[in-house]
């Protein structure tokens, strides 16, 4: 997968997933745009690749549009970034649920737009990869917000699938399992709640995020150009059990 001359914004790019997505592209020769919040994870990852970077909070939907636009054009765009909060589904606040869709949905969704309006209007075609979760599948103890914020993206991507397909731009989705990331030692650090998510992964362990990051350069590329509205599970298997 080469992706040499190629340009490619990927949003939550300071850290985990976001990050192991942008050194796998740069050693693949793309050019990367980095979208973090975090002024300082991208001052560090671009002193390490080079790259492009725009701090921005993606729960603020104005400030996320402009850093859309800021960042094209571009021939590719990974939707990567996310925000959990741990919450019993009776103690959710309206205030969690607004901000996980804002930055799980609206934000993906604010992104490809412009994105997919830029490759329209120069008569393009490209791809684009919205990272969501097992958990749009599975009702997760603790999870009612980014559960949801997460089957709403798939929902979503489907719909953009359909429409942007027909203009050459494909989406698809990638969810993966539990990822060693930051975010996910904050939600899976207790002992027995891991242990029983791993039982049931018949690999036995939870993912590496450069394993992640090299299925959404595999969907990117052109060895996926008949793949589009798929919401990928990788999960080492734990969706058969």
């Amino acid at each position: 997968m080469d992706f040499a001359g190629k340009h490619v914004v990927v949003t939550g790019a300071g850290k985990g997933i976001g990050r192991a997505i942008c050194l796998v592209l740069n050693r693949r020769g793309a050019r990367v745009t980095a979208i973090s919040r975090s002024a300082a994870d991208l001052d560090a990852l671009k002193k390490e690749i080079g790259c492009e970077t725009i701090a921005v909070d993606l729960a603020d939907a104005e400030a996320t549009r402009k850093a859309a636009l800021a960042a094209l054009p571009a021939d590719y765009l990974v939707n990567n970034a996310g925000t959990t909060e741990l919450e019993p589904f009776l103690d959710v606040s309206v205030e969690n649920f607004d901000k996980l869709y804002a930055v799980n949905v609206r934000a993906p969704m604010i992104l490809s737009q412009e994105y997919a309006r830029d490759l329209i209007r120069r008569g393009q075609k490209g791809a684009i990869v919205n990272v969501s979760s097992i958990s749009s599948f599975i009702g997760f103890a603790d999870h009612a917000a980014y559960c949801a914020s997460k089957g709403a993206l798939d929902g979503m991507s489907r719909v953009m699938a359909n429409e942007l397909g027909r203009h050459g731009i494909r989406v698809n989705c990638v969810n993966p399992t539990v990822t060693l990331t930051p975010m996910a030692v904050k939600a899976w650090s207790d002992p027995e709640k891991s242990g029983r998510m791993l039982s049931r992964i018949p690999l036995g362990r939870f993912a590496e995020p450069d394993e992640i990051a090299e299925v959404i350069l595999f969907l990117l590329s052109d060895e996926a150009s008949m793949v589009n509205g798929l919401a990928m599970p990788v999960d080492g298997g734990f969706m058969i059990n």
